[in-house]
């Protein structure tokens, strides 16, 4: 059996980070930028801190700031007439996973116009061509967009989030900037650490994981469990350390993919438009119970790497329930909310969504198999 590791070109971390964008442009020997961001960063300033030092240096630029969360294939649609019309030769996304993963929906696009209809890039699609080359400036400390070769669109029509796997997608540079992320409000914070943590934790314990994948994983949760509280008050060296564990995360879930976590998160940001970090915290828990007796001795190492004292003398049975009640509780300080209920979930709508959680190609990924039945028992237990 062979294992494949993809990652960025490059990449550059700390407070600062994107300042080096201006030398990377003229590198590279770029000539104009297609901004991909949204409205509300462009009022809260950040956009203009990465214009600015585009103007200092005279380097051309259109803005795209339609994007919007669980972005869907009507936006990006607007997004790849823009592109054309633009003038552009790179994409600069700004922004959380939205606007990442919108800009690589069109820079794919653009690349490959065959698959200009959208929903056929949904799962492994034959693309050929790289996408048009994507600088990719974070802005949240959660979904590492900026070094995944998977993205995550919404079809408006069907009602359903589809998940898009491309080596081809990968931004060729990323900025990770925690001063980018200082402006974080704690519901956002909260919201994209946990779906971090999320990524950590079902990489680490998901099919496809090896040895190279849990050294990412396993660092990534120790970070997450030691900074996420104080990053979501607001202190900025932990946010700074956010940026970098939920970077390490993605490195990692990128490669061997992740569980039923996010298969049954896809379907709630598609029907009720739920934040997919939410998502993630209050499924999280319940989806490491339902499968702790199919991750050998994993959730004992994740009880260390979350700070559990004396995990070595406990039995594997308490190891799993002392992994499982770190997350919970973590989840509780932040501020997430306990129930499906509280996102809008209808129990009208259960046999649909589970279907379509069984269908998400994350659900694949998952240590224990399932079904659909099972997984309305899982929904069942969050009402």
């Amino acid at each position: 059996m062979t294992n494949r590791i993809v990652l960025n070109e490059t990449s550059y971390f700390g407070a600062g980070a994107i300042k080096h964008i201006p030398e990377e442009v003229a590198a590279r020997q770029f000539k104009k930028a297609f901004i991909v961001t949204d409205k509300g960063l462009v009022q809260a300033g950040l956009v203009e801190k990465v214009t600015n030092l585009m103007k200092e240096k005279n380097l051309s630029y259109e803005v795209f700031d339609k994007t919007v969360p669980n972005p869907t294939v009507s936006i990006i649609k607007e997004g790849i007439e823009a592109f054309k019309n633009s003038g552009a030769d790179y994409l600069l996304a700004i922004g959380g996973g939205s606007p990442i993963d919108s800009a690589k929906a069109i820079g794919i696009v653009i690349a490959n116009p065959q698959f200009s209809d959208i929903v056929s890039l949904e799962g492994v699609a034959p693309t050929k061509n790289p996408s048009v080359p994507i600088f990719a400036v974070p802005t949240t400390s959660g979904t590492a967009a900026e070094v995944t070769i998977n993205y995550v669109i919404t079809d408006e029509v069907k009602k359903r989030k589809f998940v898009c796997v491309d080596v081809h997608d990968i931004p060729a540079v990323a900025f990770i900037d925690s001063e980018m992320m200082a402006g974080m409000p704690k519901g956002l914070a909260a919201a994209t650490g946990m779906d971090a943590l999320t990524h950590a934790i079902e990489g680490y314990i998901t099919k496809g994981a090896w040895e190279m994948s849990d050294m990412f994983h396993i660092k990534a949760i120790e970070i997450i469990g030691r900074s996420l509280k104080s990053s979501v008050e607001g202190d900025l060296s932990a946010r700074e350390e956010m940026a970098l564990g939920q970077y390490i995360a993605g490195m990692g879930f990128s490669n061997v993919g992740l569980g039923l976590v996010h298969g049954m998160a896809h379907p709630l940001g598609a029907w009720y438009d739920t934040p997919h970090g939410v998502a993630n915290a209050i499924l999280l828990p319940v989806v490491m119970d339902y499968n702790k007796e199919y991750t050998s001795e994993k959730y004992r190492d994740i009880a260390v790497a979350m700070g559990i004292s004396n995990v070595e003398e406990m039995t594997l049975e308490e190891a799993r329930e002392a992994a499982i009640d770190s997350v919970r509780q973590l989840s509780l300080d932040v501020g997430i909310p306990r129930s499906l209920t509280e996102v809008g979930f209808k129990e009208e709508d259960i046999d649909q969504i589970a279907a379509d959680a069984f269908a998400d190609v994350c659900t694949g990924g998952n240590p224990r198999d399932t079904t659909v039945e099972e997984i309305i028992q899982l929904y069942r237990k969050l009402l």
